[in-house]
């Protein structure tokens, strides 16, 4: 029963200290430049400048069915699958558009690279896209992330856009922040593109 303890213990200590050293490089990594226009608590909007982002579609139509293909598709482009076989950087967020008809997986590309001088994909159902410029409204929840949450945040933050007469448009999509090993301060968000204006901001 003591060896049980004392293994149990180091475990435990392995553990926190695999979670702090996994915590420590999220915060390294480079995250999806944006800027905050409005803040309520865990409700923002925010201004997303042009980015370039690494994406697949598909038919999938839950969390599940998408995050575990589309992430390995994406990665493999990022980590040498392309005609220069070159490691690219991973960012932060993950983006997920989970709908009835088309999905999509998007991987945001760092910002030292632009559609034109990024390497091409070995695997043709990747694409590589510049998104407009976007006002989006999010609302930020924690946890591992799942069917339900996202059902459940994406109605919440509609509720709060149509309290605030702030119109959405387009699917709510959820954001992911951290990788599947990372137990503690995981980060997730759903977000929905929004007509806005200046006024608003008054």
């Amino acid at each position: 029963m003591k060896l049980f303890f004392i293994i149990t213990s180091i475990a435990l200590v392995l553990i926190t200290i695999f979670q702090s050293f996994t915590i420590m490089s999220s915060k390294k990594t480079e995250e999806q430049k944006y800027t905050v226009i409005l803040k309520d608590g865990d409700f923002e909007v925010r201004f997303y400048p042009s980015t370039t982002i690494a994406k697949i579609n598909s038919s999938a139509k839950t969390y599940k069915e998408l995050s575990g293909p589309g992430f390995r598709k994406l990665a493999g482009y990022i980590f040498g699958g392309n005609d220069e076989n070159k490691s690219i950087s991973m960012t932060s967020p993950v983006h997920m558009n989970i709908n009835d008809s088309i999905s999509s997986m998007s991987f945001v590309m760092p910002s030292t690279y632009s559609k034109e001088n990024l390497p091409k994909p070995n695997d043709s159902t990747i694409v590589i896209e510049k998104t407009p410029d976007e006002y989006a409204a999010v609302l930020q929840f924690s946890g591992f992330a799942s069917d339900k949450d996202l059902q459940i945040y994406s109605q919440k933050l509609l509720d709060i856009l149509s309290e605030k007469g702030i119109k959405p448009y387009g699917n709510t999509r959820f954001l992911g922040y951290n990788p599947p090993y990372q137990l503690l301060a995981r980060r997730n968000e759903i977000i929905v593109s929004i007509n806005w204006n200046k006024e608003q901001q008054k």
